[in-house]
């Protein structure tokens, strides 16, 4: 009988070696379309940052528009998760939870090579409405606006929707403002500029 040899892997690892491939290139393709933009990364890159071959990521996503939208819903999930995060400590205020979320990302936008919003890049990068990348990246935005309106009319704001709308615009602003002026950015005013939108509209109540 003859001896299994230390180099040949045990059935577990020939098992999860494409998981672990898939999340090889999940995590190479979240930061470099992050940092660089989508459209500049090509996937011979991403293989091989990633330590893998061409066919594991073809194994793995069934085209590189596949990978671009599971990278944005990567970076949605991320996103709502921070988005809660931030206002934890402030169990039923919603106020107080969206003014959490606003001053950190004044800071976070104020930051000398900071990249933005990764969906709000997307939408950007890819104009067209039919790509993968624009539907993942709007059905997002979407989401948020609608965060928002439900985070106004809890606070009682007098005109809840176009509250939402307003801090949504101060808070897009700052994703793209942030990466054009680094630490000088205009985003360091975000958390004056919503509590005023805010508290003048409850004054109108």
């Amino acid at each position: 009988m003859s001896k299994r040899t230390k180099s040949m892997p045990e059935p577990a690892d020939v098992a999860e070696t494409p998981r672990r491939a898939a999340d090889r290139i999940r995590d190479t393709a979240f930061d470099l379309f992050y940092r660089e933009g989508i459209r500049a990364i090509g996937v011979e890159e991403i293989v091989n940052r990633a330590g893998v071959t061409k066919p594991s990521l073809y194994r793995a996503f069934e085209s590189k528009d596949e990978l671009i939208a599971e990278y944005l819903r990567d970076y949605d999930r991320r996103f709502r998760d921070n988005f809660a995060a931030q206002g934890a400590g402030h169990p039923d205020d919603p106020k107080a939870q969206l003014l959490a979320y606003v001053d950190y990302l004044a800071v976070r936008a104020s930051t000398e090579g900071y990249r933005g919003c990764g969906l709000t890049n997307a939408v950007i990068e890819y104009p067209d409405p039919a790509h993968p990348a624009h539907q993942v990246g709007v059905e997002s935005k979407q989401a948020l606006r609608e965060r928002l309106r439900e985070m106004c009319h809890a606070m009682g704001a007098a005109d809840a929707d176009e509250l939402a709308d307003g801090l949504l615009l101060l808070i897009e602003g700052s994703y793209v403002s942030g990466q054009a002026f680094g630490e000088r950015s205009p985003a360091r005013v975000l958390g004056a500029m919503a509590r005023r939108l805010i508290e003048a509209s409850l004054a109108s109540r």
